[in-house]
């Protein structure tokens, strides 16, 4: 069984409420967790949904379940914790993730994750150093998509009153200055998590343990 915590904290370009709203928000923060794929909202708290982890030659699925077990609106602060178990295995795994999120100033918001989480099975016979690596890696691609969705719907300017809009037929929609019509604008584009290599990513974290275990050479 192997156990690990991480800590994470970057800063945002975005009010401290629209990111703590983002966070909050399971269907919007799931396309920034690799492997990860919502599956049901059980209620406003509890989400079920399935993780999928590559680990060398190891692919480890995940059913699951996840529930906001504390919240603080007042402080921008929640905490999530998640259990499953493998689906075609006998490992689990456990994990709790507690977020805050402080005014920076500026306009500038700054963000702050702990998560500790515990995993029995196959992927805990790799060891809690290399585990470490890859998910403090995880971890940080996860926070970069974060950071890029909420700053690019910060920096996404209001739409025209008068504009003419393109619906989803091809066929351009009336103008907003037309008394039927009602104000529209196309969706803000927002990053999505890149598909993790965790083949690579794998040996990348275990090329770096032995240059460091031989002095750098």
């Amino acid at each position: 069984m192997g156990r690990v915590e991480i800590e994470n904290q970057f800063e945002v370009t975005a009010s401290p409420d629209s990111v703590y709203s983002f966070l909050l928000d399971v269907n919007r923060v799931v396309t920034c967790m690799p492997g990860a794929e919502l599956s049901e909202v059980v209620d406003p708290t509890t989400f079920k949904g399935k993780v999928r982890i590559k680990v060398g030659p190891i692919t480890v699925s995940y059913n699951g379940t996840a529930r906001i077990s504390e919240r603080d609106d007042a402080a921008r602060s929640a905490t999530l914790q998640a259990e499953g178990r493998e689906t075609t295995g006998p490992g689990s795994a456990r994990a709790t993730a507690r977020m805050s999120v402080a005014d920076a100033g500026g306009g500038v918001s700054s963000v702050r994750l702990v998560t500790d989480y515990t995993v029995a099975g196959r992927i805990a016979n790799f060891g809690r150093g290399v585990m470490e690596d890859v998910s403090k890696r995880l971890v940080s691609q996860m926070a970069d998509c974060i950071k890029a969705n909420l700053e690019t719907a910060e920096a996404q300017p209001a739409p025209a009153a008068a504009e003419t809009v393109t619906v989803e037929s091809g066929e351009p929609a009336e103008s907003a200055a037309s008394p039927d019509a009602s104000p529209a604008a196309a969706p803000a584009s927002v990053a999505a998590a890149r598909p993790v290599n965790a083949l690579g990513l794998f040996f990348s974290v275990l090329w770096d343990r032995i240059r460091r275990l031989f002095g750098g050479r």
